[in-house]
């Protein structure tokens, strides 16, 4: 049990409970990325122009969806607790998120397969974006926590300026979070 506590703790992908107040996914401009990737990106500053590469091969390039608003969220790996019930989340509200014209992204290091396997089990409805090498986390300055991205989210504006950050996210309610920025 306790090496199972262990394991879940190290990935990040355990339930977080939420902050006090009720505050199920607290927005942020700081935070502790690590001194390797620099401060946490903020919201007014540009996104990184990266492409991604996602599970089924294709590449996006974020700059070209600038007019859009675009979910990057980071979490730590696929097809485990808290990684799940977020994933479920963002499905289960794909609809109002579509209608807010919000572009979905998740990214982790698995591979291309793992993701396969991952969106057909829980039918996905958003791309996930291969980062085995953790190229997109270190440019959203994620830190990596024994080769696993932490969970982080950024909204990115039409003008392709970050919106909104959570440097913290309780799964449970990261979608609502998300739709709500995505309003205002």
């Amino acid at each position: 049990m306790i090496a199972l506590a262990a394991l879940t703790l190290a990935t990040g992908c355990q339930e977080t409970p939420s902050a006090p107040g009720g505050s199920a996914a607290r927005p942020t401009a700081t935070g502790s990325p690590g001194a390797e990737q620099g401060a946490a990106l903020k919201p007014g500053d540009a996104a990184p122009d990266i492409t991604f590469t996602l599970h089924d091969g294709k590449e996006v390039k974020l700059s070209s969806l600038k007019g859009k608003q675009v979910l990057v969220y980071f979490y730590p790996k696929d097809d485990t607790p808290g990684c799940t019930i977020q994933a479920k989340g963002l499905r289960d509200g794909w609809a109002d998120l579509q209608a807010a014209g919000v572009e979905t992204y998740g990214v982790s290091t698995q591979d291309a397969q793992s993701h396969q396997a991952f969106i057909e089990k829980y039918e996905l409805p958003f791309p996930l974006v291969v980062d085995q090498d953790g190229r997109v986390a270190r440019a959203f300055r994620v830190p990596l926590r024994s080769d696993l991205a932490t969970r982080q989210s950024f909204l990115i504006g039409e003008d392709g300026t970050i919106k909104q950050v959570w440097l913290e996210v309780d799964p449970k309610e990261h979608a609502a979070a998300i739709l709500a920025a995505a309003k205002s």
